[in-house]
């Protein structure tokens, strides 16, 4: 299975994104891929209000992109925004060959000085998707940070997990994300495809106050082993994934199995 994770910087224009999602996704097509990931907020970026440019998921913005994943031929998982009441859901579209589904945020970035929850209703429901006879669980950027999450996506089938972020910047940032990455495919021995926005600065472009991108998108093995990455800029890294390997890695290491979802009492007195 060929993956491509499209790492992108995108603005508050949804139009002009619609643009760098075309060319996003005519590359990976060229490139042979099956399933092309783009960043959450490829829609609009974060730093602007976001209700305003919210659609619903038969509205324009979308349609053009299952347009363009049908003409292509491919999956495409791209993050948008939908509306729910004065806020909004951050969705992952996903649509392609035998696939129309979408997956609303369920971890809201409510941490380090943000707070996602103010304009952003919660979603609550795991979503997957088969490309090619390979089952993906859906992701958004904070939802990296709670392995459960991945390991009920795993039970339930999901070998691939793809993770679309806007990956905020600061100290110890990219060690995290890298860190979450690499953890979370050994949680749930499958493997993730974390790809977010890249780094502005790295066009020269002023880094705002909202969450924009640090890049380093990422591939990570059923075992936690990094296949390959990118650096801060934008770019698109494509990668053959084996889906032996996630049966492979969860005979040798079977955390799906031997997990138990609470422990036991201590028969102690409290």
């Amino acid at each position: 299975m060929r993956v491509a994770l499209a790492q992108i910087i995108t603005t508050a224009d949804p139009l002009a994104n619609l643009e760098i999602v075309a060319d996003s996704v005519g590359r990976a097509a060229a490139a042979g891929a099956q399933l092309v990931v783009l960043p959450e907020a490829t829609m609009c970026c974060f730093g602007v209000p976001l209700r305003p440019v919210a659609e619903p998921l038969d509205g324009p913005w979308a349609t053009r992109v299952r347009e363009m994943a049908a003409a292509a031929g491919l999956v495409v998982v791209a993050g948008m925004f939908t509306p729910d009441g004065d806020r909004v859901r951050n969705t992952l579209i996903a649509t392609g060959p035998g696939v129309d589904a979408s997956y609303d945020k369920i971890h809201l970035f409510d941490a380090l000085g943000f707070q996602e929850s103010a304009t952003v209703a919660p979603g609550d429901a795991c979503v997957r998707v088969e490309v090619d006879g390979v089952t993906v669980g859906l992701t958004t950027c904070y939802d990296i940070r709670f392995p459960s999450l991945f390991q009920d996506l795993a039970a339930d089938g999901a070998e691939v997990m793809v993770v679309a972020a806007s990956w905020g910047a600061g100290p110890g940032k990219r060690e995290q994300w890298e860190l979450l990455a690499r953890a979370r495919a050994l949680d749930s021995t499958s493997y993730v495809l974390a790809c977010g926005q890249a780094d502005p600065a790295s066009v020269g472009r002023p880094a705002g106050t909202a969450p924009t991108g640090i890049g380093h998108s990422l591939v990570v093995s059923p075992l936690g082993a990094v296949i390959d990455s990118l650096g801060a800029a934008p770019g698109l890294l494509v990668v053959d994934l084996d889906p032996a390997a996630v049966a492979t890695a969860r005979q040798a290491l079977p955390v799906l199995v031997n997990r138990r979802d609470r422990a036991p009492p201590s028969g102690r007195p409290g």
